[in-house]
């Protein structure tokens, strides 16, 4: 997650509680792509293994970086249980929803997505501070 929505000044998408939303959507609204995201968290390990010879979470972020470019394309180098391409998408949806969504969803932890583009929950149009 935090490949797809690195920490700086700001937190990054683990921080912020984007894991806690995908879990929570996970009993949830997408349950029925439970088995998706475990099938493509699996491949995206091998391709790893594969490709690399060590664990994606061993990768430096620029390899980890470059990977994820490679599955965002479709190019991957073995056989995948499910499209690389649109298990990358939707990783990056759902990670953006977990960010940046209502902290009552879940993630967007103590409204840090909210506050880092200044928008105010409860002004008129979330208008900036």
């Amino acid at each position: 997650m935090d490949r797809i929505i690195p920490p700086d000044e700001d937190p990054g998408a683990w921080e912020a509680g984007a894991g806690d939303y995908l879990l929570r959507q996970f009993n949830g609204d997408l349950r029925d792509r439970l088995d998706f995201y475990r099938a493509g968290l699996d491949a995206l390990e091998a391709e790893a293994q594969a490709t690399a010879q060590t664990s994606f979470s061993a990768l430096t972020a620029e390899a980890q970086d470059a990977l994820l470019h490679r599955i965002e394309a479709g190019q991957v180098s073995g056989a995948w249980p499910v499209d690389a391409a649109q298990f990358f998408r939707s990783a990056v949806q759902h990670t953006t929803e977990g960010f940046y969504s209502d902290p009552g969803n879940g993630g967007n932890r103590n409204g840090v997505a909210w506050q880092m583009m200044g928008f105010v929950p409860g002004r008129p149009e979330g208008a900036r501070q």
